[in-house]
């Protein structure tokens, strides 16, 4: 049964070990992954935590959802399924050279 669980509304100084150090306390931490953004290495005040099983991943979303630490009101649930993302440069279902230019707004460029 799936054990993860999403940790939001982190401050952006909060740490991996501060949130290993949290959750340690409704048990088993198998994993912390503090997700921060890829090219200033800044925090985006979310994680991931992996608890032990999922008795202890329940206690932990009873115990700190709501929880304050550094002055923030924690989320924490369990984490979804990661949506599938498409490839870079992937059909948006538009046309991408801007506005629809075959509905013109004069009549369809009729000339009176």
């Amino acid at each position: 049964m799936e054990s993860k669980l999403y940790v939001g509304n982190l401050s952006y100084s909060t740490t991996e070990d501060d949130l290993r150090t949290l959750f340690m306390q409704a048990g088993t931490v198998t994993s912390v992954a503090l997700i921060k953004d890829r090219d200033s290495g800044q925090s985006k005040g979310f994680a991931f935590v992996e608890m032990g099983n999922q008795t202890e991943a329940q206690g932990a979303i009873s115990k700190f959802n709501g929880y304050s630490m550094n002055d923030r009101q924690l989320t924490v649930n369990m984490a979804r399924p990661r949506e599938e993302r498409g490839g870079f440069g992937g059909n948006r279902g538009g046309n991408s050279r801007g506005g629809n230019r075959n509905n013109n707004q004069r009549g369809n460029n009729r000339r009176y």
